[in-house]
This record gives C-alpha cells, structure tokens and sequence, in this order.
C-alpha cells in the first residue's frame, strides 16, 4: 500500500531484530549548503515487532506531530499549562470567568485533546443552559486552548475550528431578560433609602453604571468625596478602568459608606467585612428585592443607567466613557479636570 505524499513512511531493515520495521516522517526540508539543493531532514518515530503496528504508530503521530506522546495531552493538561503561562498576567476578575467556563468542559476534560472536535465544542455550548456573555467568555477559552496546542505542536493548526462555534443559537432560552428599573420603582428605592442602609447600594448602582463587581471591590483609597468622582481599577475589560463622576443624589451615600467604618473598601458588610459577590447577592440582594416586590439582577442597575442617560440626551460617547463600554476610543486612565466636570454635568441630567 502506497502511503500519501508527506505523510511518512515505514520499511523493514536488514537482519534479525526483534522490532525490525521503522516508522519515520519527514521532519522537514533543508537547503544543503554546498550544492543549494533540498533535502528532507528525517525523524524515527519508533520500531515496531510488525508492519500494522508501525503503520497504526504512524496514524497516531499524523494526529498529533513532533512526538507521539503528544497524542496522550488530555485537555485538563493543556488548561493546566495554559493557564500558569496565561493567568499571572490577567486580573482576577478574568481568571474568575475563564475558571467558571472551563467548569462547561467538564464532560471532556479528560478526553486526549487531539481527538476534540468542533461538534464536541458545540454540544457543551448548545447544552450549558448558560447566557451569551457567559457563552462568549467559554469561546475565547477553547479559543486560546487550541491556540495554545497549535504553538506547543500538540495539534496540526487544521485542527483548530474553533472559530465556527456557534454561541448565538446556544444558551439558555429561560433566562431572565434584563430589564431596566422603572421610574415608579426608583421612587420607590429613595422612599425607603433610610430604612435600611443596604437598599442605598441598589441605588449608587443606578445612578453609577458600574458593575456590581466593580462597587463591591472599590476601596476608599480610589474614592474622591471632594471631587465627586471614584477611580475603577480592576474591571471586566481595559475600557472599564475610569474615572467615575459621583451624582449628587449619591454624595449623601457615599460620604456614609466612606465614614461609616475602618474596613478599607466603600461598601461592606455590618460587621465591617468586604463583600463577596455571592454574600451580597443571597443575602442582601435578593431579600431587599422580595421586600420592595421587584424582580431584578444586579446588571439591571447598569441598563437602567444607560437607559436613563439616554433618555436624557446625553452623548453616546460620554455614556460610554461613564459606564466603561468597549468602544469609547479612551485609553487614558486619567482626564483632565474639564473631562470630570463633564462627566458630572452628564451623570447629573438623570
């Protein structure tokens, strides 16, 4: 059987041997220095007791080349390197989403990653009951795993079709829709503010725009009463890092939660400790919510401020620099005292 050009070769030698048959490859072509001609630069893959053993060695290495142990790399190992190259240079709030998306690729962790396919990639997406944000953070993961295997000669870069996974057909079809606060709840909230000082978060949320996980890790050193404005260090994305003009409905809350205690972060718990996301969530989040009879998440607050600064005819482009969308075209972290005079005149007109 005349095996495929490129693909390898196997042929028995000469004498008495236990394992006479050779299996190689051609490793690649050099030019020879004297006569400027090409030729091929061979590697042995082994030496196999028969001829079916030696082709079946060489199948296996076309899948995986350079070395046949590469072909045994389970996806686990290859997270595993991965991300102790890749996680001490990214935020935590990064690790914590890559870390909850590869949790989805349970079912084929231990699976030899060369035989992961796109139909496999695709099944745990159409199957994860997960929302498109969640989705997207899951194909940038596999998205740098196969990167990864195609540098570190794991899988031939053909292999690589993660660009075709389909995340917007995927999800969960019950989840909730975010939907903004409306004006009567709003009212509501500052009615109540000063029966509970919890339900004052809800409100710097809205009439902020930043994310939940953004107030809940502000540290008082990043804070500016006098200004009027707070500095977000840590976010989802580069566009997140800004400066963050302070409404002055919320002064009054702010100046509390920075006076209130000696915990060094703005927000915190009333025995003085910072918030995890899930503490504030199950047990100020979702009870303040059934006490006021309203349904709504967090990233609601975030909607509501985009929605309302719109309605106020702000510029898209200073909504964006306010909230921290992609997009603004900013990169400076730090803005002139004209840039926060405008920011407060905006947050203002809600």
């Amino acid at each position: 059987m005349k095996l495929p050009n490129g693909y390898g070769s196997v042929y028995k030698l000469s004498g008495k041997r236990r394992c006479p048959y050779r299996a190689i490859i051609t490793e690649r072509w050099q030019r020879n220095a004297e006569t400027g001609k090409f030729i091929q630069k061979r590697k042995t893959i082994g030496y196999y007791e028969t001829k079916a053993l030696a082709l079946e060695a060489l199948a296996d290495y076309r899948k995986s080349p350079f070395d046949l142990e590469t072909s045994k790399i389970t996806l686990q190992e290859v997270y595993e390197r991965w991300s102790d190259e890749h996680y001490p240079t990214v935020s935590e709030s990064n690790i914590k989403g890559y870390k909850a998306s590869y949790k989805l690729c349970e079912p084929i962790q231990s699976k030899r990653f060369v035989d992961i396919t796109l139909d496999d990639l695709q099944y745990i997406a159409d199957t994860s009951g997960k929302n498109f944000p969640t989705l997207r953070k899951y194909k940038v993961l596999v998205g740098m795993l196969f990167k990864y295997a195609v540098i570190h000669d794991i899988i031939p870069p053909d292999r690589n079709k993660t660009e075709y996974l389909d995340i917007k057909k995927a999800g969960n079809p019950n989840a909730l829709d975010r939907k903004p606060f409306t004006t009567k709840e709003i009212d509501k909230l500052w009615k109540i503010e000063s029966t509970n000082e919890y339900f004052s978060i809800i409100l710097m949320l809205i009439y902020s725009g930043v994310r939940i996980s953004e107030l809940l890790e502000l540290k008082k050193e990043n804070v500016n009463i006098d200004g009027r404005w707070f500095d977000v260090i840590a976010s989802k994305t580069k566009a997140g890092i800004r400066k963050v003009p302070i409404h002055d409905k919320l002064l009054p809350l702010f100046t509390h939660w920075f006076h209130k205690n000696d915990c060094s972060y703005l927000v915190s718990t009333p025995d003085g400790q910072p918030f995890s996301y899930n503490n504030y969530y199950d047990s100020y989040w979702k009870p303040l919510m059934q006490q006021v009879g309203m349904e709504h998440r967090p990233h609601d607050c975030r909607h509501t401020c985009v929605s309302l600064l719109t309605q106020a005819g702000v510029d898209e482009r200073l909504i964006k620099k306010i909230v921290g969308h992609k997009g603004q075209g900013v990169t400076q972290q730090v803005y002139t005292h004209f840039d926060i005079e405008t920011l407060l005149d905006a947050i203002n007109k809600i």
